[in-house]
């Protein structure tokens, strides 16, 4: 489990981290989400003690995690996956990481094999490609086999299959009973990976919460209408008091439920021919809630 209390971080006269309260349990995978600037990186490195608050606490499994003995015991974690020297095979590296932990270098080739490097485990890491990088941070995570995992873009380079393969680990992690955190700007895959959400916006907690409370609250939704007397639905939806746009061949109504509409269609003589429930996607409900928190805006050429 990771808490924080209050957790600020100052830089001068500016503040990444402002006074946030926060707890990632086990069980589930947490994605932390914000846009960039918004703090996430920094909360990161104040968890793992790479940054110190400048006030408040973050504590792991019930303590700071720079004061654990094995500390690879404690967190696994990827932050940098280029934080690897370059002239160094991926067997050396999580070699001398193991010698540094106390942990058995058996585990090294158990590790290489879990994320598909056994084959390449000779290989100069400089010479490896983003993707393979990732993985090798990955098993480095992995290497003291944790109860707490934390992962900063952890498919950043990877091909569909990788994506795939992060996102199954993630949900085995959390299926063991792990404390899983993990930030990525990929909402595709966030909305299939994570359970709950942390977004962060200007260094403050905007949603701490479940993945479906999260959309129920920020995700825009409407039913789509088709029929062939389009322009009665339309009307007689609006006498009922729904907001009703028409859009090409459709209707696009909120206010009532899809059963609810067929059924008043229905009751009136008018023939349905499709009645479909859509939501917008992660994206659309991240984009709304965090508006106002992007720190960086870029301009479309030609945009008035």
């Amino acid at each position: 489990m990771i808490r924080a209390h209050q957790l600020t971080k100052r830089f001068g006269d500016r503040t990444a981290v402002d006074g946030v309260d926060f707890v990632v349990e086990p069980g589930r995978v947490t994605g932390f989400l914000g846009p960039n600037g918004a703090g996430k990186s920094t909360t990161m490195r104040m968890i793992l003690g790479l940054d110190a608050p400048t006030s408040g606490t973050v504590s792991v499994n019930g303590h700071r995690y720079a004061a654990s003995p094995a500390p690879l015991r404690e967190i696994g974690a990827l932050l940098d996956a280029h934080a690897i020297h370059p002239g160094r095979s991926a067997r050396d590296h999580l070699r001398w990481m193991a010698a540094s932990n106390g942990i058995p270098t058996t585990r090294v080739g158990e590790v290489l094999d879990l994320v598909g490097l056994e084959s390449v485990a000779g290989q100069r890491a400089g010479r490896f490609s983003l993707g393979m990088g990732q993985r090798l941070g990955i098993a480095a995570a992995m290497l003291g086999d944790p109860p707490v995992v934390v992962l900063d873009e952890p498919v950043n380079g990877l091909d569909p299959e990788g994506i795939r393969w992060v996102r199954t680990f993630a949900r085995q992690l959390a299926d063991e009973g792990r404390t899983v955190f993990i930030s990525s700007h990929l909402m595709s895959e966030m909305a299939l990976m994570a359970d709950h959400l942390l977004v962060i916006g200007r260094g403050t907690i905007l949603a701490d919460c479940s993945m479906a409370e999260f959309m129920s609250d920020h995700a825009a939704s409407y039913v789509r209408v088709k029929a062939p007397a389009l322009g009665d639905a339309a009307n007689l939806l609006r006498g009922r008091g729904l907001d009703v746009s028409r859009v090409d061949d459709e209707i696009r109504v909120t206010g009532l439920d899809a059963a609810a509409i067929g059924d008043t269609l229905f009751k009136h003589g008018l023939a349905v021919h499709e009645l479909t429930l859509v939501r917008s996607s992660l994206e659309d409900a991240f984009m709304t809630l965090t508006a106002d928190s992007v720190e960086y805006h870029a301009v479309v050429e030609g945009a008035a």
